[in-house]
């Protein structure tokens, strides 16, 4: 049906390696994978194997659980699109309150879980959710360190903000040219 892998932290596991709920969900405890180190694991690639055919208006959406959190959407692959590596931005544990949930005297302690699920491709936001926040912020940092440039040349006339016409320019060029010295650099854009 589909498989998984952690890049850079695992070999492609199957379906096996998650625990069947009901007929249309799936839970890997991240604990018998990784321990408490979940939140060290950053991507997932899910990928839906050759003999398994997905109706066009279904997708196998990709969720997350910190220890005592809600489940928190990542992303979906279709039949159209049967592939795809999903950021996990890992919630707080206990939820948006931080508080734990307490558990009772001898029962199992609370573990970050993956779950998958087939859902009506309609009912999804967005086939990447992580992706496209991290595109956003990644565009607001850029735009800001163009801002900050700017407004070093910047003259006042009036209520109006001045700046030289070749400013553009001369901020791409020098971010390339950083670019280019320090690799790192453009990674301190994504978050």
């Amino acid at each position: 049906m589909f498989g998984v892998l952690f890049p850079n932290r695992s070999f492609p596991m199957d379906i096996s390696a998650f625990a069947q709920i009901d007929t249309f969900h799936w839970i890997l405890d991240m604990n018998t994978f990784v321990g408490e180190a979940y939140d060290q694991v950053k991507e997932i690639c899910i990928f839906l194997l050759n003999n398994f055919t997905l109706p066009p208006d279904k997708a196998l959406a990709v969720y997350i659980q910190s220890p005592g959190s809600p489940f928190v959407y990542c992303g979906a692959v279709t039949i159209s699109r049967p592939s795809a590596v999903l950021a996990l931005p890992w919630p707080e544990p206990g939820g948006a309150d931080g508080q734990l949930q307490l558990t009772a005297a001898g029962a199992a302690p609370l573990t970050a879980k993956i779950g998958v699920s087939v859902e009506e491709l309609s009912s999804l936001q967005s086939l990447d959710a992580a992706g496209e926040g991290r595109i956003e912020r990644m565009a607001l940092k850029v735009g800001e360190n163009l801002f900050n440039f700017m407004q070093s040349f910047c003259g006042v006339d009036g209520s109006k903000l001045v700046v030289p016409m070749d400013i553009l320019d001369r901020w791409f060029k020098k971010f390339q040219e950083r670019a280019k010295r320090d690799p790192e650099y453009l990674k301190g854009f994504s978050l």
